[in-house]
């Protein structure tokens, strides 16, 4: 067994979205890295939970958090919205992400013709076939692009062609990270920004979305975070009255090369978030 870091991670994806594995074996995978607390944060999909909370009835020292990643898109950028504690049995959101996970499937046969367009012809059908249940995502085309030898990695895919700004990006249809958060919130979950070392223009969005009472908390503990970053959003955190979370983001070691458990998430931020979402 190796040891994970952290005995919290409160971002993880399956084969519900992005994911390479199943919701059963990410438990497993969770449950033999030690963990006491695992998110469940699929893209636009909630699919992964059910079988997630079935998996772990077998290790009742490791706490499933029913979760959800939101794409938003602000202008020049995308911003993610992680939800925890998200009611995942409710029939109107099950609905509204089916909505999100077509308009994604649309967005894969656009990304395709602009790759056509650069000499990197895919077949949309090789993008499903990895996808299987969940939603179709841009790790899933740029493995495709891996297989076909345009590109000798993931990372190299979005750095040349998938990422924003890139040539062969493709915006989402336009949901605003305050659509997600009120959409979070309607699901009795909280909401947090994923991610934000990532974006520019973060502390601000950070501080309206705070101010507008949209925002629970910032993910502040992050693999690609650098210690000044990570403690620049702690502190803006308690500037703010937020709670800083924080995850591994874990698609599988070919998609991404984060570890389940590989960033430290204090076990105190995890109890401010159940205090704060009333468990």
């Amino acid at each position: 067994m190796s040891h994970a870091v952290s005995v919290v991670d409160l971002h993880a994806h399956t084969t519900a979205s992005d994911g390479t594995f199943e919701p059963g074996d990410l438990v497993r995978e969770a449950a033999a890295q030690a963990l006491r607390v695992l998110a469940i944060t699929d893209h636009d999909s909630t699919d992964g939970i059910p079988p997630a909370l079935a998996a772990a009835r077998e290790y009742p020292t490791l706490e499933i958090v029913p979760g959800i990643e939101i794409n938003t898109d602000v202008p020049g950028a995308e911003v993610h919205i992680l939800g925890y504690f998200v009611d995942h049995e409710a029939p109107w959101l099950g609905e509204t992400l089916r909505e999100f996970r077509e308009e994604r499937l649309a967005r894969i046969h656009r990304i395709a013709e602009r790759l056509a367009g650069l000499g990197c012809p895919i077949d949309p059908a090789e993008v499903f076939a990895l996808v299987r249940e969940g939603s179709a995502g841009r790790p899933h085309v740029a493995r495709v692009m891996v297989e076909r030898g345009y590109v000798a990695t993931v990372k190299e895919a979005f750095d040349r062609y998938l990422g924003a700004g890139k040539p062969a990006h493709v915006p989402h249809r336009k949901v605003d990270p305050r659509d997600a958060c009120r959409l979070i919130h309607r699901a009795r979950g909280l909401a947090v920004l994923a991610h934000p070392g990532f974006h520019e223009g973060s502390e601000t969005l950070i501080r309206e979305l705070a101010t507008e009472h949209l925002l629970d908390g910032v993910e502040s503990y992050y693999p690609e975070h650098s210690p000044a970053e990570t403690r620049r959003f702690v502190e803006l955190c308690r500037e703010l009255g937020l709670v800083p979370t924080g995850g591994s983001d874990f698609h599988g070691p070919s998609v991404r090369a984060a570890t389940l458990g590989q960033t430290p998430v204090p076990w105190e931020a995890w109890e401010a978030l159940r205090r704060r979402g009333g468990r």
